[in-house]
């Protein structure tokens, strides 16, 4: 039987991230899983939910959403039983990091990774400034023995906390205490587990097939 939340993703993406979410949610959901290629990402059925042709998207009620903050925080008001989102009135540094880990942080580490070097005299127009700035700022984010709200996880440390931990494990944001430090506590959360589980299999698999 299907169910009424669907998870479209590939363990080697940015996918693991909404399966993170899902996770943390807690409620029942179907995973899709979708190739690199013209039959996959690519095709026709799932252009028409994902025009970029990139995963990972979730269909929720019939609704569709896409970019993993978007997952993130709708996941969070969807299902509020699962306390990942802080109320309303204290959404102050929920929103904040959230969308500064997607936007300035995501665009410095992509395009440090990518060789991209914004001119002197140009950090202005780049949004994020350096990527000195972006990762000295996402630093003081993490900080210290709390989440990014406070004593309460939130839909926010799951994203910003993807960033964080893929950024070491790949060595794309430099080693720091902070980093480390926060990377650690999040490993330990029993969704995290799960998902790394559940994904890490299904990439073993595909190399298996492959």
């Amino acid at each position: 039987m299907a169910l009424d939340l669907t998870l479209y993703t590939n363990p080697m993406s940015r996918g693991q991230t909404a399966r993170w979410m899902l996770e943390e949610v807690g409620e029942p959901y179907d995973t899709i899983l979708l190739g690199y290629d013209d039959g996959g990402m690519k095709s026709a059925d799932y252009r028409a939910i994902n025009p970029m042709g990139k995963v990972p998207a979730i269909v929720h009620g019939g609704r569709i959403v896409t970019e993993c903050a978007a997952i993130c925080a709708y996941l969070a008001d969807a299902f509020p039983a699962a306390g990942l989102a802080p109320p309303l009135e204290a959404r102050d540094a929920y929103y904040r990091w959230l969308f500064f880990a997607a936007g300035p942080v995501e665009a410095a580490v992509t395009n440090k990774a990518m060789g991209f070097v914004v001119p002197e005299g140009r950090e202005k127009m780049a949004g994020y400034g350096s990527f000195d700035d972006a990762i000295a700022t996402l630093e003081m984010a993490v900080s210290g023995d709390a989440w990014i709200c406070g004593e309460q996880f939130t839909a926010a440390d799951v994203y910003v906390g993807a960033q964080v931990d893929w950024g070491l494990a790949f060595q794309s944001i430099p080693s720091r205490p902070a980093f480390e430090a926060y990377a650690a506590r999040l490993r330990e959360r029993p969704a995290y587990k799960r998902q790394k589980e559940i994904d890490n299999a299904l990439i073993e698999n595909m190399q298996k097939d492959g």
